[in-house]
């Protein structure tokens, strides 16, 4: 897994390299100290991960991640401040670390993005309503309806998570939404379908399915009282 480092801070690029150079299979291939060289690099490398600073002089991190458009890298944010979480979170990066960086929660972070380039062949088909299938390297994998919890856009991926685990696929999810039975599941935000029988609770526009906080977007609101039969 190739990696570019972005940070305008030099320690703070030297702690993340060092970072780096305890997980296997992960290669720097550079570090810049602005967004701009970053641009530039990626335009002529082939990167598979960017472990971004959000705050740098000229262009900021999000700004670049927007101008990457969908052909850009898996990306987490590094950064000293937890305001741009939101901001982040609607972008669909793969994480969002505070630095100082743990090396726990780095390593976390790396696997959330490994498993989402391992997933660069994966499909979703569905067999009659009770399972789904994604094809992985060649090889069908079924996954049980009744264990799906909700399903999470993310760039040019979706995130199936199941009771066990999730399962990244690269689609739209409005592709998996018109495979996936309406009786059973409902879009709830624009990167969001959540499978209703999971919803534990909803509190200050929020779904919560097995400890997952899952944002309800105002358009959703009405049809969604109306599916739950809110009294």
């Amino acid at each position: 897994m190739n990696c570019l480092i972005v940070d305008d801070n030099k320690l703070a690029r030297t702690a993340m390299k060092q970072l780096t150079s305890h997980v296997e299979h992960l290669q720097v291939v550079a570090e810049c100290n602005s967004a701009m060289e970053a641009y530039n690099i990626l335009q002529k490398e082939k990167v598979d991960l960017l472990l971004l600073d959000i705050e740098m002089p000229g262009m900021s991190g999000i700004e670049l991640t927007r101008n990457l458009g969908r052909k850009r890298p898996v990306i987490i944010f590094t950064t000293v401040k937890k305001e741009y979480a939101v901001e982040a979170f609607e972008l669909n990066v793969a994480d969002y670390l505070i630095k100082p960086v743990n090396p726990a929660r780095f390593i976390q972070a790396i696997e959330k993005a490994r498993e989402i380039l391992d997933s660069n062949s994966r499909e979703l088909q569905v067999a009659d309503n009770e399972f789904i299938f994604i094809r992985d390297n060649g090889v069908l994998k079924r996954i049980k309806m009744e264990d799906i919890l909700f399903l999470e856009a993310m760039g040019d991926y979706v995130k199936l998570h199941t009771t066990q685990k999730f399962h990244a696929i690269h689609t739209t999810l409005k592709a998996v939404e018109e495979k996936l039975p309406t009786a059973r599941f409902m879009r709830v935000h624009r990167s969001y379908i959540v499978a209703l029988d999971k919803i534990e609770a909803i509190e200050d526009g929020t779904i919560n399915i097995f400890n997952n906080a899952i944002p309800i977007a105002d358009a959703y609101r009405s049809p969604l009282n109306s599916r739950l039969n809110l009294l």
